[in-house]
């Protein structure tokens, strides 16, 4: 498996960000990314910094989210940064779902493709194994992971991109 992110292929090389690169543009991205270098999983990173509006506190966005790390559990499935914008647009969606099931279920399901589409465009997958293009369940695919630099030349980025996008829409949303 290749881990690409745009037209990057990650799988052979260690990239270094660079200190003038901008990595994230907002409050939420930039938050997310501080979570995530104090070693919160990336679900949990853009979450607790994306819901910032709602009556849970970080401690409790961050509970929430911890399953979906490493592509739930480590499994290498859905990527993280993207699960926790997804729980993210749950919530955002959740009283219109209360007032009208039916209808709110299909703005849910509406911006969750948006979402997904957007994040496979611009990263080739949505899957954290084809992202990183290692078997997180696996001390030797934790091993690869760690000796490829992926933690700080990938999933910062993904963490970065997927809490910069939920933020956009949600507020987009908002405007409405």
């Amino acid at each position: 498996m290749r881990a690409r992110m745009g037209s990057v292929d990650y799988t052979e090389m260690n990239v270094q960000i660079s200190p003038r690169e901008p990595l994230v543009s907002n409050r939420q991205s930039q938050r997310a990314v501080e979570l995530f270098s104090q070693n919160y999983n990336c679900a949990q990173s853009v979450y607790a910094a994306s819901a910032t509006d709602i009556g849970l506190s970080e401690p409790q966005r961050l509970a929430l989210a911890a399953p979906f790390g490493g592509g739930i559990a480590r499994q290498g499935e859905v990527c993280g940064a993207l699960m926790g914008a997804l729980l993210r647009i749950g919530e955002a969606c959740g009283e219109a779902m209360a007032a009208d099931p039916v209808a709110g279920r299909n703005a849910l399901y509406e911006r969750t493709r948006q979402l997904t589409e957007t994040f496979r465009k611009e990263h080739g997958s949505i899957l954290c194994r084809e992202l990183t293009g290692c078997s997180l369940d696996t001390e030797a695919g934790q091993r690869t992971f760690k000796e490829r630099g992926l933690h700080q030349n990938l999933c910062t980025k993904l963490v970065a991109f997927a809490a910069e996008e939920v933020e956009r829409m949600t507020a987009a949303s908002m405007q409405k």
